[in-house]
């Protein structure tokens, strides 16, 4: 799938629910799910600056795609970056640096999050974004 149907899928996912404590819980559960980061990755070169939690987010290249892997100290925060995954992993690296990322709006999640929280959110694209300009 493409970054933007990836986008509209949990755009879909997320119109299921009627307030925001049934959306925030549902971004808990993502964060669950999130696949465990090698422990060796957790380390101070890894981890996001201008987060309020300690996130780790790890990329590798292979055959011109980009695969993340992350984790976190905080099940929102955990949940965000688990949506980024799902996302932007194994997708060109090109296609990551140039793509806006327009579900956090239309979900109503920087609106929802707490100032330290949303530079959280914009720091880990801008991450990832790094990363994948690093790939090209």
């Amino acid at each position: 799938m493409t970054i933007n149907e990836l986008q509209d899928e949990i755009i879909d996912e997320f119109s299921f629910f009627d307030d925001w404590m049934d959306k925030y819980e549902h971004i808990i559960y993502l964060g669950k799910k999130l696949p465990m980061i090698d422990p060796s990755a957790k380390t101070d070169d890894k981890l996001i600056k201008g987060c309020q939690s300690q996130v780790w987010l790890d990329a590798a290249e292979k055959d011109g795609k980009i695969h993340f892997t992350a984790d976190s100290d905080a099940v929102i925060t955990k949940g965000i970056v688990s949506l980024l995954i799902r996302i932007l992993t194994d997708q060109p690296a090109k296609d990551i640096a140039e793509q806006e990322l327009y579900f956090i709006d239309k979900i109503g999640l920087k609106e929802h999050l707490s100032p330290t929280r949303s530079n959280g959110l914009l720091s880990m694209v801008r991450q990832m974004k790094m990363y994948a300009l690093k790939f090209t």
